[in-house]
């Protein structure tokens, strides 16, 4: 890895997927969601991001933790198994907002975690934050808990600020007739779509600036990549990063369309510049 940086003037790798997030590329709607968000938080109340996978939902939810966490005294929440059941979901609920909770006993973790969650609002007039990556996951029982969790005073006082996100498995859930409770609630909203080439080749070219290299690729290479993704964002960063090693490798002064055939030519093929001389000379 120092090779494949000193070798390129890479601050970082910048197709990796633990970039810094001053690497990360926020379009209009991205931030225009971010503000959302924390505007949410002083209300209470459910986000909802849904996307194909490799569209940009868990690079949204980073930059959405990063706002929230940039705001004095907000506690913000990452749960890490949303396929969990009722009490796994409740012991990790409690370690995440520091309350100790007997799983068996709903109605005092409940309590408990109401009691927190309100002892909050009023310190810091802002709701504690859960941010649920991959809910497509979820089980319906822990999505209705999380609802009846989340408000009180029949449901006129919001005591916490949820951020789901997942693929379109989550919105036909929400679809479900048990759950259009909880979709009538989602306040804010972002749905994402594959990129377009244009918008593929302003990442890229973002992410090598970021990364101190602004010339690491060719103009043909990054339209190239931009083509072949199929407006995948994680596939066009994979592809990238392949193409980097494989730069590397080689010692290449600079990564060119040519090594892009090179590299992903499929067995037995011939790279397209070379079948478009050979019928030139024919």
């Amino acid at each position: 890895m120092k090779k494949l940086l000193s070798l390129y003037g890479l601050k970082w790798n910048p197709f990796a997927p633990g970039v810094p997030l001053e690497a990360l590329h926020v379009t209009p709607r991205v931030e225009s969601f971010s503000w959302r968000v924390e505007n949410l938080a002083r209300e209470g109340g459910f986000g909802l991001v849904t996307g194909e996978p490799g569209t940009g939902k868990s690079v949204t939810l980073r930059l959405v933790v990063e706002r929230l966490s940039a705001l004095r005294e907000v506690q913000v929440g990452l749960l890490t198994r949303p396929q969990a059941r009722l009490a796994d979901f409740y012991r990790e609920l409690g370690d995440l907002f520091g309350v100790p909770l007997v799983p068996h006993n709903r109605w005092a973790g409940a309590k408990a975690l109401r009691e927190r969650w309100q002892t909050h609002i009023d310190a810091a007039l802002l709701r504690p934050v859960l941010v649920v990556d991959e809910a497509q996951e979820m089980l319906p029982t822990v999505l209705n808990e999380l609802r009846l969790l989340s408000s009180t005073r029949l449901d006129s006082h919001l005591l916490l600020t949820v951020v789901l996100a997942g693929d379109g498995r989550l919105l036909e859930k929400l679809r479900q007739e048990e759950l259009l409770p909880l979709h009538s609630r989602v306040r804010v909203r972002l749905m994402l779509e594959r990129a377009t080439p244009a918008e593929l080749c302003e990442v890229l070219a973002h992410a090598v600036a970021r990364a101190g290299a602004p010339k690491l690729m060719t103009p043909e290479l990054v339209a190239a990549l931009s083509e072949h993704a199929a407006g995948n964002l994680r596939t066009m960063m994979t592809m990238a990063g392949e193409l980097l090693a494989a730069g590397a490798e080689r010692e290449a002064a600079e990564l060119d369309e040519k090594l892009f055939f090179e590299v992903f030519a499929e067995p037995g093929s011939v790279p397209r510049k070379a079948a478009v001389g050979r019928g030139r000379r024919s």
